[in-house]
């Protein structure tokens, strides 16, 4: 494994200084001895407000558009459409990499991070995989439900391969967020063990794809154009490999027999995947493995009222109940620390009281 870049502190060196509790992954750094924050955080500060934004769109945007692809148009080869979708960064960006040469440019791996790039190429194309397979099985609404949980997946891995350490309300949210994500699963009312099992296994390999990006982004400094040329060509392989295997194979004729319509809207998820992955990279960057899929549960609702409105899916006051929970979950995750302080100034009243 490479050594990390001199100047870059990973999150167990910030945390281990003079007994201090964990930092929030969203958190900036406190203020050194000298008084003076350096300038980098907030100069990323809009620009990761913005990257949020972008990324929160198109990830609703691509997940309402691939199910148009398989509900509508009834296209039967979900790793097929993985699989476009790293053609399609192969095409746009090696050229897009390119025109960068010129540029002062970012690290790029060491000889032996190659093996790791391989092990993330096949964590991501498994978890792409999973998540379209199910999407065959189940609603838009459902898959959204169990996605919730993939904040939990990662704070296990994270402390489990990583030894990170966040602050103790960040483990007690995971609580509401997993129970609000079941008491959805449960009040859903298309439930399929087998399209269950295949989201739940998306949202595992998804936690650990994280990880393994996170390592690449904050540790080693590659920047998301880089990561994602080295990882999309390899994808490709594999998920292409495995559509002529599965799917295109044995029914070969009946994926030419499409319309121009299917085509175009398939186009329109190439692309969109494109500029999620960059998104996704660059806000991994600047926050956290966790962070990112905390942020992704704003998803629910975007995607809640784009499955009524497009397949029209419904959902039983119960999982209202659980999204309801889900996203309190969310606000314990974001906001540990408000809520740690307002509790401990309750506390000291109490007792001058």
């Amino acid at each position: 494994m490479c050594p990390p870049s001199p100047g870059r502190r990973n999150e167990a060196e910030m945390n281990a200084g003079n007994g201090a509790r964990p930092l929030s992954p969203w958190k900036l750094d406190p203020l050194p001895r000298g008084g003076q924050r350096p300038p980098e955080p907030s100069r990323h500060a809009l620009p990761l407000v913005f990257t949020v934004f972008i990324w929160l769109a198109t990830g609703t945007t691509m997940s309402s558009l691939n199910k148009w692809i398989f509900a509508v148009h009834n296209f039967r080869y979900p790793v097929l459409l993985s699989s476009l979708h790293m053609l399609t960064a192969v095409v746009v960006g090696n050229p897009l990499a390119k025109l960068r040469a010129g540029r002062a440019g970012h690290p790029a791996p060491c000889p032996g991070a190659k093996g790791r790039v391989f092990l993330l190429s096949l964590t991501f194309c498994a978890s792409v995989a999973f998540g379209n397979l199910g999407l065959n099985y189940v609603q838009l609404d459902f898959a959204q439900m169990v996605y919730t949980t993939t904040p939990f997946f990662t704070l296990t891995l994270s402390k489990v391969l990583l030894g990170k350490h966040h602050h103790p309300l960040q483990y007690v949210a995971m609580g509401p967020i997993c129970l609000g994500a079941s008491l959805s699963i449960v009040g859903e009312v298309h439930f399929d063990q087998a399209g269950c099992c295949f989201l739940f296994a998306a949202t595992f390999l998804r936690g650990l794809k994280s990880i393994q990006q996170s390592t690449f982004l904050q540790e080693e400094r590659l920047d998301s154009l880089t990561l994602l040329c080295l990882t999309s060509l390899p994808s490709f392989y594999i998920l292409f490999a495995a559509a002529l295997v599965l799917e295109v194979g044995p029914a070969w004729d009946g994926t030419l027999a499409y319309g121009g319509g299917l085509w175009a809207c398939v186009l329109l998820s190439c692309l969109g995947s494109v500029l999620y992955n960059l998104a996704s990279f660059y806000v991994i960057s600047l926050t956290s493995a966790l962070t990112i899929h905390v942020l992704g549960n704003f998803n629910v609702v975007g995607n809640l009222l784009l499955s009524h409105f497009l397949f029209g899916s419904r959902l039983t006051l119960l999982s209202y109940a659980g999204i309801a929970l889900t996203l309190s979950g969310v606000f314990m995750y974001h906001h540990c620390d408000c809520i740690a302080s307002c509790w401990r100034s309750r506390g000291g009243r109490g007792k001058e009281e």
